[in-house]
């Protein structure tokens, strides 16, 4: 059974950094694409950094550009979001996401994808605030 599980949020001030993580069970993290949402009170759910399952190339939106990073740990099967330099507007519940089927994840990512993503983490939450 596919179960993702996302920790490492909390309330950082702004310009900090937090890791969140997102281990995975019940598949192997390095087949699929795996990415990172998040939803911020009254807005809708935004992709904001996914791998691609076909050739590992990476998506991220432009509001986190250069701040965070997406990596995986093969060994844990455990997928990290690094941010850095963290804004008020980045406060949000962040969610890891994959789904099996091609394309389909990194195509929502970017959000033009028909179908979501078939599996989803509980969601951490991220508060920047001073």
């Amino acid at each position: 059974q596919v179960h993702l599980v996302e920790s490492g949020g909390g309330l950082v001030q702004p310009g900090g950094s937090l890791r969140l993580s997102c281990a995975a069970s019940g598949f192997t993290l390095d087949d699929y694409a795996i990415g990172w949402f998040r939803q911020a009170p009254g807005k809708v759910r935004e992709g904001i950094i996914c791998i691609n399952d076909r050739d590992n190339r990476t998506y991220d939106t432009s509001s986190v550009k250069g701040r965070f990073t997406i990596s995986r740990d093969h060994a844990k099967n455990t997928v990290y979001l690094q941010m850095n330099s963290l804004k008020i507007e980045d406060t949000a519940v962040y969610y890891c996401a994959t789904d099996f089927r091609p394309l389909v994840l990194y195509y929502y990512c970017q959000g033009y994808g028909i179908s979501e993503p078939g599996y989803w983490g509980q969601g951490t939450q991220v508060t920047v605030s001073s």
